[in-house]
């Protein structure tokens, strides 16, 4: 096997699953580390964990287990998808899990990588972009766990980690594959652990992933495996097997919005217009959450014949998350909401719904 994908969430896990599977990977994704060994005969493996908004500590233990299952397994490189959106302030835990991965690959450097093109998130001179805005000066700025107050990737994440930053910046990368692998032989301060890539298309993206192809341990959003897994393919002719990849069930469906981003909360407002949706009630969820699931079965259920998929939305504007917050706690708001969500698609799959689609790293 050649490549092991330690995800911080499951939307992000599916992410990158899906992009090298289109690329011509063969993958398998798996959800949390395994108890046991599991016969594979993919070319990559996905462990999708809920750490991205957890602590360092948890972060570090639970990454360093999905690491030793993917060694187990045979896998010669190794990467740690995060957000494209770097979703991690100065307490975050990317840091300290790069840092605990190196220590136990005995490596000493790695790439910080989180650009992807096709969704308006680009690098250039280390600076986050989302659109034309800077990261800081997006919808992130609000973001309800992970506010993002800067835009630059070395400050951010030198802030947690115990190594410096450098940065390959676009000139160099659109130059090609061997420049970048001659800049990135070039930085010898010892202190440097983490090199920042700028990536504005992707052609750079490809770029980068025939100049890491020998790197142990990567890290970035999903892009990075667009080049990674295009490099692979190319080299071993397996672009045709991934693309006879299974298609959608078919079965009712229904939607549920956990998350309270800029973009979600635009998409929920116009999905809203042309399908049945209700908004979860956080006060129900406090009083009775068992007879709340019921309802809100019962609800959706009745909607199942509809044109478009119902959709049940926790998703509500930076203000009013704010005063839910302030009278039921950040933590106890977060993980009542998604208590809701797993019993109510529990009992809807009893229903005969067979498929949903989900918003929210946390939600999924």
């Amino acid at each position: 096997m050649q490549l092991g994908v330690i995800a911080d969430d499951f939307t992000g896990a599916t992410d990158i699953a899906s992009f090298l599977v289109c690329n011509g990977m063969p993958t398998v994704q798996l959800n949390g580390v395994p108890t046991r060994d599991i016969p594979l005969t993919s070319e990559a493996v996905v462990i999708s964990l809920k750490t991205r908004s957890c602590p360092a500590e948890m972060a570090v233990s639970q990454s360093l287990a999905a690491l030793r299952w993917l060694q187990a397994q045979g896998c010669q490189q190794f990467y740690f998808k995060y957000c494209s959106t770097f979703d991690s302030t100065a307490q975050g835990n990317i840091g300290p899990v790069l840092d605990a991965l190196l220590a136990e690959l005995g490596e000493t450097r790695t790439v910080i990588s989180p650009a992807l093109p096709v969704n308006g998130r680009t690098v250039y001179q280390g600076y986050l972009f989302v659109g034309e805005q800077l990261l800081n000066e997006s919808g992130m700025r609000h973001h309800p766990v992970t506010p993002m107050e800067d835009a630059h990737l070395g400050r951010l994440i030198e802030r947690q980690g115990r190594g410096k930053a450098a940065l390959i910046a676009w000139p160099i990368v659109a130059r090609g594959p061997e420049a970048v692998a001659a800049a990135l032989a070039a930085v010898n301060d010892p202190a440097v652990r983490y090199v920042v890539l700028d990536a504005l298309s992707e052609q750079d993206l490809l770029t980068q992933g025939v100049a890491l192809r020998e790197m142990k341990l990567v890290s970035g959003g999903s892009g990075l495996a667009i080049g990674l897994a295009r490099d692979w393919a190319q080299r071993h002719g397996a672009r045709g097997e991934s693309a006879q990849a299974g298609m959608p069930l078919a079965g009712p469906a229904v939607v549920l919005s956990g998350s309270c981003s800029v973009m979600t909360n635009s998409q929920v407002a116009a999905y809203r217009q042309h399908a049945p949706a209700r908004a979860v009630d956080l006060s129900a969820c406090f009083t009775d959450l068992e007879s709340y699931v019921r309802t809100l079965t019962d609800w959706v259920d009745a909607q199942r014949d509809a044109p478009l998929a119902p959709m049940i939305y926790a998703t509500t504007e930076p203000q009013t998350l704010q005063r839910i917050q302030a009278q039921y706690g950040d933590k106890a708001s977060s993980e009542r909401v998604e208590q809701l969500f797993a019993a109510l698609a529990a009992a809807l799959k009893t229903k005969g719904f067979t498929r949903f689609i989900v918003a929210g790293g946390e939600t999924s």
